[in-house]
């Protein structure tokens, strides 16, 4: 019987030799998982695997992922964010940069809507892009920009991601939602004052509309701004409302969501047959695709554990000299490693069940460092070789746009605010716990 560090080093090396292979991420996980596990436990690898799917069907909070990600694809069909993208355009496009800033809040409140990352990136790609490069903005400040404030969607509520999240860690997915709320406000924030301060000291970058392109009644802009906003806080409303005063839980939430989303698309004008059967289908097929991807990441950890690999990791490192502090550090870094390679639906399943324990021996509070690891894996996610929002956005970008000197250099400024804003929750964990706190349940 070999020992359980070659067992481990095996399970995590065909792991890494599947993903590099390019096979599909579940079928990678279950795979090196029967291999090692029946080498490992035998057939006691057998029940643990049929268990775990068994939970993971079972596990009702992740019936809200099928809601939100529905959620999302009507809101997405129903055309509100081209409507925010217009109406701000309007508002802000007298000032300089007032285009970036669009995008951004437009970013921020699709996020809040939707739960996912993909869409803001694609639709602010299709719709706001062209606009942008057709007013001399820069091409990467532009591009920097929409992927930035796209992958805003992977951290404010209803993410997608703390949903899966919060079984993990065995915390409350509701309380989870509140504590991202303030540093998912606080990055947009951060990107909106890059924008204003970059744009002021060199105005070719993002020049202001001329005025004559903004000349438009005042009460046209109120309508404008009344139509394409309040239906979507509204959205944002019934779901992180309900869960705020109690009134409901997430997967309820999700249901209340998922009902205003099918009530905007049809204030709209854009509910029919066709959307609906659309938005079924492609629900299905994301919804599919994440938790097959949760239930495979599931069995590699109970592989993990079986194996002894909990402790092994537990024991490594309360074991090194560098204090809770650097332990805490090693295991961010290992979420933004893993980032490079993974998006967030394999690396939560992995890491959270193995470093949950170790925070509750080192103290740290779990919501906090939830919001740690999220920002950090955020982070990860602009920076190649996997950076999915950079391939979201190349594949619908203008054939002027190029991958390097544009998207990959715009996108460069938006990682460094990342790492102020994560070092800003670090310094200040008020900032991530005190929404949380103000809960009515």
């Amino acid at each position: 019987m070999a020992s359980p560090e070659i067992l481990l080093c095996c399970l995590f090396g065909t792991l890494i030799l599947g993903l590099a292979t390019g096979f599909p991420v579940p079928f990678v996980m279950l795979g090196s998982s029967l291999i090692v596990g029946f080498i490992g436990v035998g057939d006691a690898f057998f029940n643990m695997l049929v268990l775990r799917f068994f939970d993971t069907m079972h596990n009702y909070i992740l019936v809200s992922i099928i809601l939100f990600v529905f959620m999302g694809i009507m809101l997405e069909r129903s055309g509100a964010a081209e409507r925010l993208f217009s109406s701000l355009h309007l508002l802000l496009g007298g000032l300089r940069g007032g285009l970036g800033l669009a995008v951004v809040g437009v970013c921020t409140i699709m996020a809040a809507a939707t739960g996912i990352m993909g869409a803001p990136v694609i639709i602010m790609g299709l719709f706001a892009l062209p606009h942008m490069l057709s007013r001399n903005y820069d091409p990467a400040l532009s591009c920097g920009s929409i992927c930035a404030g796209g992958t805003l969607g992977i951290l404010i509520p209803p993410s997608i991601m703390l949903i899966v999240y919060g079984p993990m860690a065995g915390l409350s997915v509701g309380r989870l939602f509140m504590s991202a709320v303030i540093p998912g406000l606080l990055l947009a924030t951060l990107y909106a004052l890059y924008i204003v301060i970059i744009c002021f000291f060199k105005p070719e970058l993002g020049p202001a509309l001329p005025k004559e392109q903004r000349e438009v009644p005042w009460a046209q802009k109120i309508f404008l701004v009344l139509t394409s906003l309040l239906p979507t806080l509204l959205l944002i409303l019934s779901v992180l409302g309900t869960i705020f005063f109690g009134i409901a839980a997430p997967t309820e939430a999700a249901a209340v969501g998922a009902f205003v989303s099918i009530i905007l698309a049809w204030t709209y004008g854009n509910l029919n047959r066709k959307t609906l059967w659309e938005a079924f289908v492609q629900t299905t097929i994301v919804s599919s695709m994440i938790l097959l991807i949760v239930a495979a990441a599931f069995v590699f950890t109970g592989t993990f554990m079986l194996l002894g690999g909990g402790f092994i990791v537990e024991d490594l490192l309360l074991s090194l000299p560098i204090g809770p502090w650097g332990i805490l550090i090693i295991m961010m870094s290992a979420f933004f490693a893993f980032g490079l390679f993974m998006e967030w639906v394999g690396i939560v399943p992995i890491l959270v069940p193995i470093f949950t324990p170790v925070l509750q021996q080192l103290g740290f509070d779990p919501l906090w460092a939830a919001m740690l690891f999220c920002v950090t894996m955020q982070t990860s996610f602009l920076t190649p070789p996997m950076a999915p929002a950079l391939f979201y956005l190349k594949g619908v970008a203008p054939a002027q746009v190029r991958f390097g000197p544009h998207i990959i250099r715009g996108v460069l400024p938006f990682i460094f605010i990342q790492i102020i804003g994560l070092a800003l929750l670090t310094a200040w964990p008020d900032l991530v716990l005190w929404l949380p706190e103000m809960m009515f349940c």
